[in-house]
């Protein structure tokens, strides 16, 4: 991103070129795609799309030196949601940091698969386990009707982002309250009481995107991912599947019956879980499913 040889300004085309050729040769993904967002961030223009009618645009120094840092900031793979501050989850912009994953477009499923089976549920209660950024539980919040949601993480760093997302997004308890812990143990009389709730409430919607990554993929993932992302959020033990079946054997007694348990999981792993069902009597396996690009990505099972 040196001066041009003319020694004249630097105009928008050139940055956006120049900037895409050091993304490849560093390895980002979606070269040209990171370059707008970054350009178009960077500038504060409305969208990405405004950097084709400003080609010729001459750029300040002052723009440059802005420009400069967020591009090696990406070179270093750092994730662009953290550098531009926040990414969209189903509409609801969500702030990005270290503290917590970044809400992945594939994860709003989980909430359309929450909206249909409680449909025919007059004001549910639903207990988000290991909510991260907050995402699936403003998403539930905002989008069912009379809810009260339980957002519950064991990280305090990610329910202070999931506290600040849920502020920015105007809810407050009693329709989403947060709730430190391990766990479905994070949900105790206190926390049931906090939200206006009777302490021995049942849940009639259990929803969790836990670590789910096998702990032999440590060191091996995208920079990303292995550099920025809370390894608390990605590993799971042998299998990854610990923290589920930890979850799942937690639940008795502690759901309305019918009420539904949503899961994202790894592809691999939804065979596994199918088998596993029959250690968990009081719960039916309910199905497999798969998510917006058809991957399988995640299970449901619903309470007896």
């Amino acid at each position: 991103m040196a001066a041009p040889a003319n020694n004249g300004p630097m105009t928008v085309l050139e940055i956006l070129n120049r900037t895409k050729i050091f993304f490849e040769k560093k390895g980002v993904p979606d070269a040209l795609l990171d370059a707008q967002y970054i350009i178009s961030h960077g500038l504060k223009m409305k969208n990405r799309m405004d950097i084709y009618l400003n080609f010729e645009k001459p750029l300040t120094p002052a723009e440059l030196d802005v420009l400069r840092e967020m591009v090696a900031r990406r070179a270093n793979r750092e994730p662009l949601q953290h550098i531009i501050g926040d990414t969209s989850f189903r509409g609801f912009i969500i702030k990005c940091d270290r503290r917590a994953l970044i809400p992945r477009p594939e994860t709003e499923s989980l909430v359309d698969m929450a909206i249909e089976r409680l449909k025919n549920v007059e004001a549910p209660f639903i207990v988000e386990i290991g909510t991260g950024s907050g995402c699936i539980s403003i998403a539930t919040a905002k989008e069912i009707a009379n809810s009260k949601v339980i957002a519950c993480d064991i990280s305090e760093e990610a329910l202070s982002l999931a506290k600040e997302n849920a502020s920015a997004n105007e809810l407050a308890a009693p329709q989403l309250a947060f709730a430190k812990g391990d766990l479905l143990n994070a949900v105790t009389a206190e926390a049931l009481t906090a939200s206006g709730l009777a302490a021995d409430q049942k849940i009639d919607c259990l929803i969790a995107n836990l670590p789910y990554i096998p702990d032999s993929e440590k060191g091996k993932l995208q920079p990303e991912v292995d550099k920025f992302d809370p390894a608390l959020a990605l590993y799971g033990g042998p299998d990854g599947l610990d923290l589920v079946r930890s979850l799942l054997q937690q639940t008795q007694g502690r759901l309305n019956a019918g009420a539904p348990i949503l899961l994202e999981i790894g592809s691999e792993q939804a065979a596994i879980l199918k088998d596993e069902a029959v250690n968990y009597p009081w719960l039916e396996f309910a199905g497999i499913h798969k998510d917006y690009n058809d991957n399988i990505r995640f299970v449901s099972y619903k309470a007896k």
